[in-house]
């Protein structure tokens, strides 16, 4: 029995790959995310970057408490089932003006993650608009195959590598995905998407949540993720603790540890260890 989306949507992801809008909390709620994202910022002195934009909810309760929101679980557990982990967490954060994109890309490019039955719950903790570089899709596109993909760096570029896609990409089928604080998008790892810079005088926020079922595999490391319902029967990932407080010296350590085990899969290949700030 679906929790919260209807077997029409269900039919409309499986055809598409993507679905939206869904509304899983209050705007109220979503600013209130945002809040607490911008306490640590002020504290901090500078924008969230880095290694802390990955894997952000072992370092801070309310972005774990975004990754276990019954509701946006609810929606992965119609797609994906009720045995849930959480591979890991985006923050996608486009400052006004700024000339920050996402090329043409697949997820599934690097992760090592099989079978493919991952989906994203893109969570808009602002509006998200054309005008400050919403993400575009390429409906359907999850069914075709890997495409080969090359790596950019490009400073500007908010991907791990900068990758994109090596051959054209049909922009004539693209659509855009529009949202309102407390709204996700659903993509499938294999959707080719992308995502302009942000034009508006107000910063463009989102939090990227990876789910995953229990039997998924990691097939370069291995990996670690966050049991997030049910149970974990086939222990391909070993199970990561959830922060008791925001940045203590646990929440720090496992940060760590499930970053550097992260980034030997993401940038197998090249001499990076870390994220791009």
């Amino acid at each position: 029995m679906l929790k919260v989306l209807s077997q029409a949507a269900v039919e409309t992801y499986r055809r598409d790959g993507v679905y939206w809008p869904v509304r899983v909390m209050p705007a109220d709620d979503a600013r209130k995310y945002r809040a607490a994202l911008e306490a640590h910022e002020a504290k901090a002195g500078q924008p969230l970057q880095g290694n802390w934009r990955h894997k952000t909810h072992l370092l801070f309760t309310w972005a774990d408490a975004l990754v276990h929101h019954p509701k946006i679980v609810d929606v992965a557990e119609d797609v994906i089932g009720p045995d849930i982990l959480c591979w890991t967490t985006n923050f996608f954060i486009k400052e006004p003006h700024s000339p920050g994109f996402v090329s043409w890309h697949q997820d599934s490019t690097y992760w090592g993650l099989d079978p493919d039955d991952v989906i994203t719950a893109w969570v808009a903790l602002t509006d998200v608009t054309p005008e400050n570089g919403y993400m575009e899709v390429i409906p359907g596109s999850h069914k075709v195959d890997q495409l080969p993909h090359v790596d950019t760096f490009h400073k500007d570029n908010l991907l791990s590598r900068g990758q994109e896609i090596a051959v054209e990409v049909d922009k004539s089928k693209a659509v855009g995905i529009a949202l309102s604080p407390g709204e996700i998008s659903l993509h499938h790892i294999k959707l080719v998407h992308g995502s302009g810079a942000n034009r508006s005088d107000d910063r463009r926020i989102g939090l990227a949540i990876r789910y995953i079922p229990t039997y998924v595999r990691q097939t370069k490391v291995r990996d670690s993720a966050t049991l997030v319902r049910g149970t974990d029967k086939y222990g391909h990932f070993d199970l990561e603790p959830r922060p008791k407080a925001d940045l203590d010296a646990a929440a720090l350590a496992a940060h760590a540890e499930a970053i550097g085990r992260q980034v030997k899969a993401l940038y197998e290949g090249t001499n990076k260890t870390a994220f791009r700030a």
